[in-house]
């Protein structure tokens, strides 16, 4: 078989034996891939459930031109997946799909075709629309792109790095070699799992890529639904969420900063967070305890202004890195 593919379609998945049958018919229906050499790998996070079963039950009876793989990754955290993943790609373009994002019919032919005609773009991330099992507060919008929810209208668009801003991993294409040459084996940030609710593992490596001169897009040919249940919408679960993503921040806001300017971008990062706190706390007041939203942005301010202190008090910072 050919060691040099065109694409991979990489999915992480932990616990995923409801999610994958979606997924892999999807994958086995995609259009105008006859002249795409590509592949399937399943990177199983250490599941308990039968995710394993599922992938082989598929296999047994899989009568596609290109492979359905299975791996397992002991080391539970979408990082380790992802790493696993990468190592066991033959793609040239390797294509992330969590095992709740279902893509369009032409979603690998959309993410090859952009990759071609993109020779900067060392990522890229999909136009992903949610299915909400149940509607979200009207309020939600503001904080819904933290769910992997990326609708930027229908033109490729840039993310700049001024901006700030870089797309989920849900949906995600990355140039292997790329990936390869500019992410660190030992990324700080490894993902959630037990023990672990730091997060934002994905822009960091998404960071690494970014500051090593590559672009990263948003190409919305790429449609991926979402699939969010309704216990994403409780506040049991967005809290503690929130509070992830802001204990990570600094990780993330510091990669492009040199480290002689660290300490100033430090300061200013931290009085930036206080104000957000003082003038949502004015905004919103009591309402905090009672408007679902509000009170995810605040956890997230007031999360981002400790994140340094939390990270080097828990050895994240002190941690081997290369």
């Amino acid at each position: 078989m050919n060691e040099n593919l065109d694409i991979t379609v990489a999915i992480p998945t932990y616990n995923g034996e409801s999610r994958l049958p979606e997924l892999l018919e999807r994958l086995q229906n995609q259009l105008h891939t006859e002249n795409l050499s590509w592949e399937i790998i399943v990177i199983d996070n250490n599941s308990t459930d039968n995710t394993a079963k599922v992938v082989q039950n598929y296999q047994n009876n899989w009568q596609c031109p290109y492979p359905l793989k299975y791996c397992f990754e002991a080391e539970q955290g979408a990082a380790y997946a992802r790493k696993k993943a990468i190592a066991e790609a033959k793609g040239k373009f390797i294509g992330f799909l969590d095992d709740d994002n279902y893509p369009a019919s032409n979603w690998v032919s959309a993410a090859y075709a952009f990759g071609e005609k993109y020779p900067q773009a060392g990522a890229y991330g999909s136009q992903i629309h949610p299915d909400w099992e149940v509607e979200p507060p009207e309020n939600f919008q503001r904080i819904a792109p933290f769910l992997a929810i990326t609708e930027r209208g229908n033109l490729p668009l840039l993310y700049e790095t001024a901006k700030k801003l870089l797309p989920p991993s849900a949906g995600l294409v990355v140039r292997r070699q790329v990936w390869l040459e500019n992410v660190p084996d030992n990324p700080i940030l490894t993902g959630r799992a037990k023990g672990n609710m730091l997060t934002s593992e994905d822009l960091e490596m998404l960071s690494y890529i970014q500051k090593s001169g590559w672009e990263i897009w948003y190409n919305p040919e790429m449609e991926v639904f979402h699939k969010i249940p309704e216990f994403r919408l409780q506040k049991d679960y967005l809290i503690p969420f929130f509070k992830g993503i802001g204990l990570s921040r600094y990780v993330t806001r510091m990669i492009n900063v040199k480290h002689i300017y660290r300490p100033i971008a430090l300061l200013v990062y931290m009085v930036n967070d206080l104000r957000k706190i003082i003038l949502h706390f004015f905004k919103y007041g009591t309402r905090l305890k009672t408007d679902l939203v509000a009170a995810c942005e605040m956890q997230l301010f007031l999360s981002s202004l400790i994140s340094p202190f939390y990270l080097w008090n828990n050895g994240y910072l002190t941690k081997k890195h290369n």
